[in-house]
């Protein structure tokens, strides 16, 4: 299954998406995988005005294109 989760930035959604993956792990029902697809938190070191998960968020779940590339 996958779900995608949209909106306006600082509207929740990485809330909102960390709370189903856990309902969705929770029920058994599979792996869970997360994907950000913020525009400024593939860049590695650009922790400030991004939502990217802290580390302990990103160690309960396998996220995706977070910290690729670095700024320059």
């Amino acid at each position: 299954m996958v779900t995608a989760l949209v909106g306006p930035t600082a509207s929740g959604k990485s809330e909102v998406a960390l709370e189903v993956a856990r309902a969705v792990r929770a029920s058994g029902a599979g792996e869970v995988e997360l994907v950000s697809v913020d525009s400024m938190a593939v860049y590695r070191g650009m922790d400030v005005g991004t939502a990217k998960p802290p580390a302990e968020v990103r160690a309960e779940f396998r996220y995706h294109l977070i910290d690729l590339a670095d700024p320059d």
